[in-house]
């Protein structure tokens, strides 16, 4: 009978795991990485990695979340288990090409030369409508915060209070448009707010 199932797995533990799990007799399955859209810009920040063993027809999947990727100061280093399960290089060279995980000590490694990939790390990557829908969300929970921050103060003349919970309204509206859209409409806003500027100036000259 064949059963399979997830246990979380810290990234300290990635390699005195591997260890255990030779001494006690499981076969290395595979090694697979998957971004979990969590990241800002064009690519996600953060990977999961799923370590797969089998023994006596139990696979079992330990999943490590959240691993930081990139070139940062503070990207996470994983530890390759390599040097308990030789057939791991395969898996761990292709999460650093594709994924930009930072595997150390890899047995058998090929820096970063595994595949020949016309970007760096294509797995990260996100679409540019993932983008625009990323960068939407992100506004618009700004807003909300802001709206929500303003009512709970209490505070403060009640025009201007008015004026900034109307402020907010349209930006959140703004938010929600495509980004081009958004940039005419708050173009045209810009120039009618320094016309009628520009009409008060020329009024209070004459005065």
């Amino acid at each position: 009978m064949f059963t399979s199932e997830f246990l979380p797995l810290a990234l300290e533990n990635v390699s005195s795991e591997a260890a255990r799990r030779k001494t006690d007799g499981w076969r290395f399955v595979q090694l697979l990485a998957v971004a979990d859209n969590t990241g800002t810009g064009d690519r996600d920040s953060t990977v999961d990695l799923v370590y797969s063993y089998m023994k006596d027809g139990m696979l079992e999947n330990l999943v490590v979340k959240g691993v930081s990727v990139g070139d940062g100061a503070d990207v996470d280093e994983v530890a390759s288990i390599t040097d308990k399960y030789l057939s791991a290089f395969v898996f761990e060279n292709e999460v650093h090409d594709l994924f930009g995980v930072h595997i150390t000590n890899i047995a058998i490694d090929f820096a970063g030369h595994f595949y020949q990939v016309p970007v760096r790390e294509p797995m990260t990557i996100i679409s540019p409508e993932q983008k625009v829908a990323r960068e939407r969300a992100a506004k618009m929970a700004a807003m909300k915060a802001a709206k929500e921050k303003a009512e709970a103060n209490g505070a403060g003349d009640g025009a201007k209070k008015d004026a900034a919970k109307s402020e907010a309204d349209i930006e959140a509206k703004l938010a929600a448009l495509p980004p081009e859209k958004a940039a005419k409409i708050r173009a045209a806003m810009e120039a009618k707010a320094a016309k009628e500027k520009a009409a008060q100036g020329g009024e209070a000259s004459n005065e």
